[in-house]
């Protein structure tokens, strides 16, 4: 009978995250930003189809990127367990706290128990009264709460160091918008047009469901002043 080499559990860990980030690493960023009404999520995607933006719940949104087919699982899975919460209790009793508790339960137990880890970041985001909870949970089941902004996935790092510097709480939907569009540009060192960024969110103001989602050609209409005062500083 082969004997099956042995592996540390330390190293096997190891390798499992190192896995996990590689297949993250090549998946386009996501960006969410809060702003006065509530909370924009923006990412590079060129299909106008297969989203990474979702609505969950009446105020809690999903955002994901990695393999398509693992995070449109956990996706639906989120929708699945919020309805039935819902229906069974009251509306109101459905957080986006439990539910990225939830995913945060089922992506440390495939990490942990399965040769294969997801390989997925995810964002939960729920509108709270006046403010906005963001949760940020990794491929291991690890989960933080985010203030005001964060990124996951490709250039994350250096999309955070760039917003940064330009966010500042209580920013319009559209100021919130360019300035994720500007720190997607500037970590990936290209031209990224508003026909291949979705774009959606949350809005306080809206009625019982939250969710919107905004077109391309509002996307460049809400992108135009920040792109005009560009062309004037390059032509001065």
């Amino acid at each position: 009978m082969p004997m099956m080499p042995y592996v540390s559990p330390e190293q096997a860990m190891k390798d499992k995250a190192d896995y996990a980030r590689k297949g993250i690493s090549r998946g386009k960023s996501v960006v969410a930003v809060a702003y006065d009404g509530g909370v924009l999520f923006v990412g590079e995607n060129p299909s106008t189809t297969l989203r990474k933006i979702s609505e969950i719940y009446d105020r809690i949104a999903f955002a994901a990127v990695g393999k398509y087919n693992e995070f449109e699982q956990l996706r639906v899975a989120g929708i699945r367990l919020a309805d039935a919460k819902g229906y069974q209790y009251a509306r109101e009793d459905v957080t986006g706290r439990a539910l990225a508790n939830a995913y945060a339960a089922a992506l440390g137990g495939a990490f942990t128990e399965s040769f294969k880890p997801f390989e997925v970041e995810l964002l939960v985001a729920e509108i709270a009264g006046d403010g906005v909870e963001l949760y940020h949970i990794l491929y291991d089941g690890s989960i933080g709460d985010e203030e005001g902004f964060v990124a996951i996935g490709g250039s994350a790092e250096a999309i955070n160091e760039r917003l940064k510097e330009a966010f500042r709480p209580g920013m319009s939907r559209d100021q919130a918008l360019q300035s994720a569009r500007q720190a997607l540009v500037g970590a990936e060192d290209r031209q990224i047009g508003a026909e291949r960024l979705e774009v959606a969110g949350l809005d306080r103001n809206r009625g019982r469901r939250k969710f919107f989602r905004m077109t391309p050609a509002a996307v460049a209409s809400a992108l135009a002043p920040a792109e005009d005062e560009a062309s004037a500083r390059a032509d001065r």
